[in-house]
Parts: C-alpha cells; sequence; structure tokens
C-alpha cells in the first residue's frame, strides 16, 4: 500500500512539473491547489454479463498548472471504491439431488482503489471546462463480501485482478466562483482488469464538488 501511494504521488507531482517547464515565464501561470469529494456509480462486467452497479464516494486532493487562457493540466489523487454487485441462486445439496433453495446470495466486489487522473483542460469560456485524461488507479484492497458465511466467511479476497488498472476519462467542470467548483467526468471501462482469460471491466462515473485555495 506505501508503494502505491508514493507512486500516485509521484505521478502527480511529476504532471505538474512537466506542465510548469511549458508554460511561458511572464505569463499568469500560478498553480491553484484545492479538495474535491462527490458520488461514484461504477457498472462491472463479466464478458458480457453487467452486474449491478456500486454506489460509492471519493474524496481527495488536487491541483491544476495553467498553460494558457484556454488550456490547463490537472492532476488529482483520489481514494475511492469501484465495483459491482451479482445475486445468485443458493444450491442445496439433497439426497435426491441439486435443487435451488429459492434463496438468492448477494456478492459485493470491491475494490478500493487510490486513483491519480491526470488531464488536459480546454477552456471554452473563464468558468467552463471540458478535459480528456488517464485515470490510473492502484488496488489497495481487493475484495468480495456477501451478507451471509460462504466458506467459512462473509469476506474472501478477490483473486486475479491486476494491482494497476487504466480509466481513459472525458469530464466536464464549471467554476461557481474564483473557490468553489463542480464537475463530472466518466471513466471508461476499455482495459480490463483482470489477469487471467475471465474477462471483467469496469466503467464507473464521478460527479462532485470542489473547493480551490487561493
Amino acid at each position: 500500500m506505501k508503494k502505491n501511494l508514493a507512486l500516485a504521488l509521484l505521478l502527480s507531482l511529476s504532471a505538474i512539473a512537466n506542465a510548469q517547464e511549458k508554460v511561458n515565464s511572464g505569463s499568469d501561470s500560478k498553480i491553484s491547489f484545492g479538495v474535491k469529494a462527490g458520488y461514484s456509480l461504477s457498472n462491472m462486467k463479466f464478458f458480457d454479463e453487467k452486474l449491478d452497479s456500486k454506489s460509492y464516494f471519493y474524496a481527495g486532493i488536487v491541483a491544476e498548472q495553467p498553460i494558457s487562457s484556454k488550456f490547463g493540466i490537472q492532476a488529482e489523487v483520489l481514494y475511492t471504491q469501484i465495483g459491482g454487485t451479482q445475486q445468485l441462486p443458493v444450491i442445496d445439496f439433497t439426497d435426491t439431488g441439486v435443487i435451488e433453495s429459492g434463496r438468492r446470495l448477494k456478492f459485493n466486489y470491491q475494490l478500493t482503489q487510490i486513483q491519480v487522473p491526470v488531464s488536459a483542460k480546454y477552456y471554452f469560456i473563464p468558468d467552463f471546462s471540458i478535459s480528456a485524461g488517464m485515470n490510473v488507479g492502484f488496488n489497495i484492497s481487493e475484495k468480495v463480501k456477501t451478507k451471509e458465511v460462504v466458506n467459512g466467511s462473509t469476506s474472501h479476497n478477490y483473486e486475479g485482478i491486476k494491482s494497476v488498472n487504466l480509466f481513459p476519462f472525458l469530464g466536464a467542470e464549471y467554476k461557481i466562483n474564483d473557490k468553489f467548483f463542480v464537475d463530472a467526468r466518466y471513466n471508461f471501462n476499455f482495459f480490463e482488469i483482470n489477469k487471467g482469460d475471465f474477462t471483467t471491466k469496469v466503467g464507473f462515473l464521478q460527479a462532485g464538488v470542489g473547493y480551490r485555495f487561493k
């Protein structure tokens, strides 16, 4: 976990440093820092089977380096959880064979992540921008949880998941004033999150509010 956090912070600082080098010395190029938090809704797929969506929150820090009046580079470090839920019939083994009990068991797939979204922003007007970039998710926990005991426990490690996941995204931001803003983005499921042949993908929406320090 410590290695993931260190790498996440390094990526953010690197993106800001690279942007700083591109700025003309005479321009108004002050880096802004802030915090943000909001709502996350993720959708998980096993092959072509779509699981029920999962709701969670995200929270973290954000930094933006202007390049010009129209362009900027933004980097963030966020804590969140993505995944999905699935309900499967409970099977009973009887003397007459295997039968469905009529009950259903809910499986909650939970990938707790430190995410590092890095994006390029374009300002249509000073208060409204669109962005495109890559969100790098570092898994700090991969769990499958149930309300009932399965194989001796209600929580199991979710095996076969990559420790680092990639999510390209598109987003938009509106500045309410000099300090407060609202934003939303969609992170696409273009890349598999699994290591083996069991194709698993996750896409998710993030929408929230932020505060920039001046």
